[in-house]
């Protein structure tokens, strides 16, 4: 079952986050890497922040959990993470389907660049990486990382974020000729 986080959950997700995170550690930067790899304090101001966090519940106990926050014209899937003993069996495939279903924006996924597992999944499921210069643009419009993360990171689209850019193209090119 898929269903919303709620208050009560939020140590569950504390504990799926820190868990799956473990699968960067050697991966990502170092500086990036800490234990936990979320903080209370970060995972708190990540809600504050206008994430809803979703989870996948396996007889009565999350075993995934994804986010999703709405930023100016688009949406931005965060924190994507499934219990380790949980990974592979389609959980976050799930979530995903889901959570595309609840918005008409375009999405957009940031990610490491060295998660290569990360980037397949993703692309598994029907989402692009865009150039190195257009994600580093649109991590600077939509996330709030620091300059070194937006650099070791890679952004994916859906195909709605291909249809409103050939949209705005067209606009662009309609209003050179006038």
């Amino acid at each position: 079952m898929i269903r919303k986080c709620i208050a009560s959950d939020f140590e569950k997700i504390y504990e799926i986050i820190n868990d799956a995170a473990q699968s960067y550690k050697g991966v990502i930067p170092v500086e990036y890497w800490k234990e936990p790899y979320m903080s209370r304090d970060e995972l708190r101001g990540e809600l504050d922040d206008g994430i809803a966090m979703w989870g996948y519940e396996e007889d009565g106990e999350l075993a995934g959990v994804m986010g999703i926050q709405h930023r100016q014209n688009v949406t931005l899937i965060r924190h994507a993470y499934v219990k380790t003993a949980m990974q592979n069996h389609g959980i976050g495939g799930k979530l995903l389907s889901y959570l595309k279903e609840l918005t008409d924006e375009p999405i957009l996924i940031a990610t490491w660049s060295n998660a290569i597992w990360a980037i397949r999944f993703y692309e598994k499921h029907g989402f692009k990486m865009v150039s190195r210069e257009e994600g580093n643009r649109l991590q600077r419009k939509y996330w709030s990382s620091p300059e070194a993360k937006v650099k070791a990171s890679v952004v994916l689209v859906d195909e709605k974020w291909f249809e409103k850019k050939e949209k705005q193209t067209l606009s662009d090119s309609h209003d050179d000729r006038k």
